[in-house]
């Protein structure tokens, strides 16, 4: 059953506890069936009987998406492929497919997971579910679809693309939870307020995930679609959506720490860093059969609470992602992250949500244009107008990054829309 008051109260040393006895088994399995994770643990001269509890947990060495695909495809899988039920797949976009597997109990835990984490929104049995996040080899969909049946709830599979069509779903079928990446939402937001159809929406509560996003953003989310807006997080190759997710307090994520154990580590260095304190995200799949990765380096950047939740649950939480460190822009000895202009933008009256950053290289020195998509209701041709809000938007963002920048301001619809993960960088330096 996908709630267990046990779990989701349990004290933290009966947690530990737990989560020891799961370890054990995890390395063990991983050392007699992945040949590159034995290679790993001889190398240093470490054995499975050197895990006692999760406090060894440091002792074993990272897993990085490196590892996954020089591993493409079956090589990380730890059961007989006759054991495996469901094959899903990265998109490739920047090398090999991570490929990840599943035996029937890894979809039950997923299901699990997943219906656990929609609960915790106040998802029940009667709502009606519109799940827009991409089916296929992509997690997101048939993660969440198989979460809400578990919870009971009416599930439609409407996957993503065809805006007008999902919204006049929307109305048409009474959804009353939406499921997609943030930027979509608020796509969704602006296509309905178009139609003049926002106020014939049920939507009451929105989950969504797959990309970082700020607090901003979700301000602007719950406020045009009228619903209480709620972060999820995974990764498909720890397990798919579903890893963590706000409750009502929505104050950090709660992880499924039975399942899933989270550090935080300096990216640099790999020193696991303390409670409260930002570094790159770390997951350990303790009781995943088919795939057991292992201090799994997500790149993406967190922190962790221990403390007992407003809610009652003693789960740990993590911050909302606030970027990835592979998405992290160096410009002239400046960490920026699209987040930051994002969380400035959205102070902005005049602007819209969307956005794009330009970095290039001019005589050696880097530059930062920002493009700002102006709202219709306050785009103009007025040349005052105009640099009154470029100068107020440039004066932000130096105050946020410490850096200046150029701010361009663009038409209404001239920034392509998303219907998945937002695509926010164009770094022309990477042509040189």
């Amino acid at each position: 059953m996908y709630w267990d008051e046990r779990i989701e109260t349990m004290p933290r040393e009966q947690m530990r506890a737990l989560q020891s006895e799961n370890l054990r088994s995890a390395v063990r399995r991983v050392y007699e069936n992945v040949k590159s994770y034995r290679a790993k643990m001889d190398a240093i001269g470490l054995k499975p009987e050197d895990i006692r509890s999760i406090d060894d947990l440091p002792k074993l060495p990272f897993t990085t998406k490196t590892d996954l695909r020089d591993a493409y495809p079956y090589g990380m899988i730890c059961v007989p492929m006759e054991d495996v039920v469901r094959i899903h797949a990265s998109s490739g976009t920047t090398g090999k497919q991570t490929v990840v597997a599943y035996t029937k109990n890894d979809v039950d835990l997923w299901s699990n997971v997943m219906a656990r984490s929609l609960v915790m929104t106040g998802t029940t049995k009667n709502d009606i579910v519109h799940v827009s996040y991409g089916y296929g080899l992509f997690t997101g969909g048939l993660g969440a679809h198989y979460g809400a049946e578990l919870v009971g709830a009416t599930t439609i599979p409407v996957s993503t693309g065809n805006t007008k069509r999902q919204i006049q779903i929307m109305q048409d079928f009474g959804s009353t939870i939406l499921m997609c990446t943030p930027s979509y939402a608020l796509y969704l937001a602006e296509s309905a307020e178009e139609a003049g159809v926002i106020g014939d929406l049920k939507l009451r509560v929105g989950i969504f995930g797959a990309e970082p996003w700020t607090e901003e953003m979700r301000r602007q989310i719950e406020e045009r679609l009228h619903i209480s807006a709620h972060d999820i997080y995974g990764l498909s190759e720890v397990i798919g959506p579903g890893v963590s997710c706000e409750c009502e307090a929505k104050n950090g994520l709660h992880v499924a720490e039975d399942h899933f154990v989270p550090e935080i580590i300096n990216p640099d260095t790999g020193e696991v860093l303390g409670e409260g304190v930002k570094g790159e995200l770390v997951f350990s799949c303790i009781t995943k059969e088919a795939m057991t990765l292992l201090r799994y380096r997500t790149r993406d950047i967190s922190s962790l609470n221990y403390q007992t939740c407003s809610c009652g649950r003693t789960s740990v939480r993590m911050t909302k992602p606030s970027g990835r460190v592979d998405d992290m822009l160096i410009i002239r000895g400046v960490n920026v992250f699209p987040s930051q202009i994002e969380s400035v933008l959205m102070g902005i009256t005049e602007a819209s949500p969307y956005f794009m950053l330009v970095v290039d290289r001019v005589d050696n020195l880097d530059r930062l244009e920002v493009q700002v998509e102006m709202r219709p209701e306050f785009f103009s041709d007025e040349v005052r107008v105009i640099e009154s809000i470029t100068n107020r938007i440039r004066r932000e963002i130096e105050s946020t990054l410490g850096i200046s920048a150029a701010v361009t301001l663009v038409e209404p619809k001239s920034i392509q829309r998303s219907e998945g993960k937002a695509v926010r960088v164009i770094d022309k330096r990477k042509l040189y």
